[in-house]
């Protein structure tokens, strides 16, 4: 679903990723982990269309980002670590804006907004102008805006900072279920006890070239996910 393929990305003289290559297939979770600045943000931005890149190659379902990026955007969902949202609009304003922006039909819209507004428990809230929400309830409405157009792949930076623990549980339920149905998810993290559950792969990068991947029992050993990072971070 989403190659990599020796991937450059450069900021002046200093590569925040260097010659990175990674595959995720169709079902899989792959968890993205490295310290700060080790050019977890940047690989995702260059996935997703935002960042432009200076070598190698990112495919979507066999669709080259930088020949297609507008046919690869409507594969992908992106849920940064940091939601800017349209703080104008209300909440549903918001959702039925990127559902139109997918082209999403409204009895489907409906219906998959009413599932994760109720799962969520923001369902009353989403008359209410975004400038008033918390930082939770605009993460929580950023997951629901991606999830609105059923994406075949979800980058998600971060995704669990800023959401109490209950809407975190919920969350790796939809995850795994998104994947169950033939979705892929590409998502980095500091919570390695998260990732250690979750994930079916994992990549650790450091200093933009990755020093670690594959299925969590090849990463790590008879070792936790923490100890092995903390090796190779040494």
């Amino acid at each position: 679903m989403l190659k990599i393929e020796k991937l450059t990305k450069k900021y002046g003289d200093v590569k925040a990723v260097d010659d990175l290559t990674l595959h995720i297939a169709p079902g899989e979770i792959y968890g993205f982990i490295g310290h700060n600045g080790a050019g977890k943000t940047t690989t995702l931005k260059s996935v997703v269309g935002i960042l432009k890149f200076d070598e190698g190659e990112i495919y979507i379902d066999g669709v080259s980002v930088k020949e297609k990026p507008l046919e690869c955007k409507k594969m992908l969902a992106y849920i940064p670590d940091n939601p800017d949202l349209y703080e104008f609009m209300t909440g549903i304003q918001y959702l039925n804006f990127v559902a139109d922006v997918y082209g999403v039909g409204a009895d489907e819209r409906a219906e998959r907004i009413r599932k994760y507004a109720d799962i969520f428990e923001i369902t009353d809230d989403l008359a209410q102008p975004l400038s008033a929400y918390s930082h939770g309830m605009k993460q929580k409405l950023a997951i629901i805006s991606a999830l609105v157009h059923e994406p075949k792949l979800i980058i998600m930076d971060e995704p669990f900072v800023g959401l109490d623990p209950k809407a975190a549980h919920l969350l790796k339920g939809i995850m795994r279920e998104m994947c169950d149905s033939g979705c892929a998810i590409f998502f980095s993290t500091h919570v390695l006890e998260v990732a250690e559950k979750l994930c079916d792969k994992v990549a650790i990068i450091k200093g933009g070239k990755l020093i670690k991947s594959g299925t969590m029992e090849e990463v790590r050993g008879d070792e936790s996910l923490e100890a092995v990072f903390l090796e190779l971070e040494e």
